[in-house]
């Protein structure tokens, strides 16, 4: 049942369902951070090859999102976060959705080399393989480290950014993918402990499943204090100003806040209620217990928002100058 549902022979898909396998709530991210990297590079790029390399990110972002979507197609109609999506719902055919991706792929991939360099077009094409091939296909399921290794796809759009405007990666971009790359453990496990049950179901090993939620809870305080001092590290490097420090530190101390009140909670021992209706229940309409993990979770969207929104104003404005 679940496999004819993913790919149905008559594909019934409109418009929207194809706007929806670019998965836009992550691609909006993806698009913000390669902006902020594009414009922390301060190269000479020439604005209208700007707004090129940013709809090419942001396209090859989506372009993972419906690969993922495709291949996932079967998994994700067994967790009621993800059934409603295209394929999963049985609204795109598997085919159709590949083929999709595929050519967004390579469309969005040579457009990139070709307007700008192709170091970006060879990192924006590392992207698209890493999470549709390696993360998709043989992490997630094998390793509850799955999203620790993982979350490099989700870091790379700074960095593309970056090589986009100048034609160099030097540390300071990999700088800011090591932010995203710390941020995503303790964002993405916190969401996971109180969604363990759709995770269990699928047979995906997430770490509250694989290991349990008070190991999960600890390793999600061990990595945000890991991740906040990293977080900070841009303004005291020289990379951002002093409205980059003021931000990254106030705002770390309240994820450190929130990450040390999980750690003492018992979110995530509890099953997970046995229905929400939609998708925004899934993700915020939770048990007591499981709020300290919710609001890590939407905390930690905020803060890592409000770290590349702190350094973009800066460069714009000359403020970090």
């Amino acid at each position: 049942m679940t496999s004819r549902s993913a790919s149905p022979v008559v594909s019934t898909a409109q418009p929207e369902d194809f706007f929806q396998l670019l998965k836009p709530r992550v691609m909006s991210l993806v698009v913000f951070t390669a902006v902020t990297g594009l414009v922390a590079a301060g190269g000479q790029l020439d604005p209208i090859l700007a707004v090129i390399a940013v709809l090419c990110i942001a396209v090859g972002a989506g372009a993972a999102g419906a690969l993922n979507m495709a291949l996932e197609g079967e998994t994700d109609a067994l967790m009621r976060r993800t059934r409603g999506r295209p394929v999963a719902a049985g609204r795109v055919n598997r085919s159709d959705a590949l083929t999709f991706g595929v050519i967004l792929s390579i469309f969005s991939v040579m457009l990139l080399g070709m307007t700008t360099n192709w170091l970006a077009g060879g990192l924006l094409l590392l992207t698209i393989v890493y999470y549709a091939g390696f993360y998709t296909l043989l992490l997630k399921r094998r390793t509850p480290q799955n999203i620790v290794i993982g979350g490099a796809a989700g870091a790379f759009p700074p960095v593309i950014g970056w090589a986009a405007a100048t034609g160099q990666a030097p540390w300071q971009a990999w700088l800011l993918f090591l932010i995203i790359f710390l941020w995503t453990p303790p964002h993405s496990w916190a969401l996971a402990l109180y969604s363990a049950g759709d995770y269990a179901k699928a047979g995906i090993p997430m770490m509250p499943v694989a290991r349990g939620a008070r190991s999960t809870r600890l390793q999600i305080l061990i990595y945000s204090l890991v991740f906040v001092p990293v977080a900070i590290a841009p303004g005291l490097l020289g990379l951002g100003g002093t409205l980059y420090l003021v931000v990254s530190g106030i705002g770390g101390l309240g994820f450190l806040g929130l990450a040390v009140r999980l750690w003492r909670s018992r979110a995530g021992d509890q099953p997970d209620k046995a229905e929400a209706v939609g998708r925004e229940a899934a993700l915020y309409d939770v048990r007591a217990e499981a709020k300290p993990a919710r609001n890590l979770f939407a905390f930690s969207i905020l803060y890592l928002m409000a770290l590349f929104a702190a350094l973009l104003v800066e460069k714009l404005s000359g403020l970090g100058i």
